[in-house]
């Protein structure tokens, strides 16, 4: 990825550097090592942010590999300040030693972590950074989402990440600085929430000054008393009243409005910090069983995505391929997209903020239920909704997918504790969002009912779901996948419904299936792909049951080829093709996939957003 690429998109400084690029490199399969000086030997040099796995990479090596170090020279002089070193993901455990001392270690391999380095620099400003990496592939007892436990690709699981995934860069601040920031948009009262953490040496005399546009016009210059650290205000915005008005401000994917902000930290007179930002004002919520965005229903067009690249796996190539998926998923007719078992780079978020794509984040599964997973999982899962808490993209977050992690769900109570903590943790540290604590099946703690179905006759998917009583012909008889929906005691209380997972229909534009790839069916001609997609979104944009649906998937992953797209991103049929079926409309040219104009048919069905 190019330097000129921030990492922290709601956070942005200028005084940074980025430190991807050439390292040293080596595997340590028999654990020999265990400080920067003992390696014997770097026998290779990588790329980061590819994980040796990849051939972006420059390694390309897919085998079982537990142990692994980085090394690096970079130059930075020291200041009268502090140095942060970041990671953006490494995955699993990792040290970091810089110029041989340690300066941070973290466990998670999909949340960042940072580590001030003022106190190990060297004068000279020619510093030795030093990485080891522990991420067993044997161990199903952490979150790995799709990384597979065997050594060749199988079933719905992909090869493994090891190592740097995300950038890793570093940037220089004064003694105090802006840690974190926090933005909470409050639609009902036309207001933003804004909380600033400051890091370092807290003075009495401190505070912030916010300011916020919307284009050139200024919305807001504030400025509140840093108390212990922190500043947690409202920001009242000026309410226009009427609905053209109002629909200005508000964030959709028709119209994603994006405010910009500045983040001024002062001491007295001095400027101590400055930080670029932005944020949005829009709801997401639950009204009986209809979701509603800025207070209106809305219905979910999403499609599952994997977010793998057959050349870099979990990293995107580069910041214009992250963009490019959120454009193609909108180009597809989709409003949102459902990231599956990943926690995302924040740059892609960014894109489906600025763009305007929907996002449901989803915690990666552990495979082995045990005090250790739920305490790994609580763990990065926390560290996950605190650093994505402020993209307006994101509208739910999923806890467990398909009883993973907790498969004895009818049986065994401390795997439903173990759910219906999760849901309730992840309620607490965000009541803003809806929740789901599995999805799939044998739901119990949860805001929306999600239903995996992959049958994938259209007339026997309307049958299933356009039932008169579906609390006891749904419910109470017919287990789509064969388990039932939800668990005793969680009844369906009028939560939406959606069809989070459907169709997963394989087609190979090769016109004949590839050795070893897969679908949840097939078809062998472009005819037959696309009447069957067409007729499956037909029934599912139709059924009233359903408040939205989530089509299985966005593109062709290793040996799953069910996606819409060719692994390459390549379309297996025309996208205004694709775009009308996902619609449910009649077939005419896609418009612009950056402003989404054209795209969607909402607003015929449930007024303005």
């Amino acid at each position: 990825m190019s330097q000129f690429e921030y990492p922290r998109p709601q956070l942005v400084r200028d005084n940074w550097i980025s430190l991807n690029g050439k390292w040293r490199f080596c595997f340590d399969d028999e654990m020999r090592f265990k400080l920067p000086g003992d390696v014997a030997a770097w026998t290779h040099e990588i790329e980061v942010p590819f994980a040796p796995e990849t051939k972006l990479s420059g390694i390309a090596d897919t085998g079982f590999h537990r142990v692994c170090w980085y090394e690096r020279e970079f130059t930075v002089m020291p200041t009268e300040g502090r140095t942060i070193l970041h990671f953006g993901a490494v995955d699993y455990a990792a040290r970091v030693w810089v110029n041989g001392q340690l300066v941070a270690e973290h466990e998670g391999g999909h949340t960042p972590f940072s580590a001030d380095i003022t106190s190990a620099m060297k004068a000279d400003g020619q510093q030795l950074v030093t990485v080891y990496v522990e991420d067993d592939p044997a161990d199903l007892a952490k979150p790995r989402g799709k990384q597979d436990w065997l050594l060749e690709p199988h079933s719905i699981w992909y090869p493994r990440t090891t190592g740097i995934w995300q950038t890793v860069w570093v940037e220089q601040v004064e003694k105090t600085f802006i840690n974190k920031l926090k933005w909470t948009p409050i639609f009902e009262t036309f207001e933003i929430g804004c909380e600033v953490f400051a890091g370092g040496e807290i003075r009495d005399d401190m505070f912030v000054e916010v300011k916020i546009w919307h284009g050139e016009h200024l919305l807001a210059d504030d400025h509140y008393k840093l108390l212990g650290g922190e500043a947690n205000r409202k920001i009242a915005l000026s309410d226009p009243g009427i609905d053209d008005s109002r629909n200005e401000l508000l964030w959709s994917p028709e119209r994603p409005t994006l405010l910009d902000a500045e983040v001024t930290l002062r001491c007295g007179d001095r400027v101590v910090d400055r930080i670029r930002s932005y944020t949005a004002l829009r709801s997401f919520a639950i009204n009986r069983d209809r979701l509603m965005l800025n207070g209106r229903p809305y219905q979910l067009r999403l499609v599952l995505d994997q977010g793998y690249w057959p050349e870099s796996f979990l990293t995107g190539p580069s910041d214009d391929h992250l963009k490019r998926d959120v454009e193609l998923a909108k180009l597809m007719g989709f409003n949102g997209v459902r990231k599956h078992q990943k926690i995302e780079d924040p740059r892609y978020l960014y894109w489906a903020d600025k763009l305007g794509l929907l996002v449901w984040e989803e915690m990666p599964s552990a495979y082995r239920f045990s005090p250790k997973a739920i305490t790994r999982m609580v763990r990065e899962w926390t560290e996950a909704i605190d650093r994505d808490y402020s993209h307006p993209c994101i509208i739910v977050w999923v806890a467990f997918n398909e009883s993973w992690g907790v498969p004895n769900l009818t049986l065994t109570q401390a795997h439903r504790n173990a759910v219906e903590a999760l849901y309730h943790l992840t309620r607490t540290l965000d009541a803003t969002r809806p929740v789901i604590g599995n999805d799939g099946w044998e739901a119990s703690a949860t805001d929306i009912l999600g239903i995996h179905d992959y049958d994938c006759d259209p007339e026997k998917v309307k049958a299933r779901y356009e039932v008169s009583d579906p609390v006891r012909t749904l419910f109470d008889q017919r287990r789509p996948g064969g388990r039932i929906l939800t668990l005793d005691g969680f009844p369906h209380r009028g939560q939406p419904i959606v069809l989070t997972e459907f169709g997963g229909i394989a087609y190979d534009t090769r016109g004949t299936p590839e050795e070893g790839t897969w679908g949840y069916s097939r078809s062998t001609t472009a005819e037959g792909f696309h009447n069957l997609y067409r007729g499956l979104l037909k029934v599912v944009n139709e059924t009233f049951m359903f408040s939205g649906f989530c089509y299985t998937q966005f593109a062709d992953t290793f040996q799953e080829a069910n996606g819409l797209l060719n692994a390459d991103r390549t379309p297996k049929l025309p996208f205004e093709v694709i775009s009308a079926a996902t619609r449910n409309a009649q077939l005419q040219p896609a418009k612009d996939e950056a402003s989404g104009e054209g795209m969607d048919d909402n607003k015929e069905r449930a007024g303005p957003t």
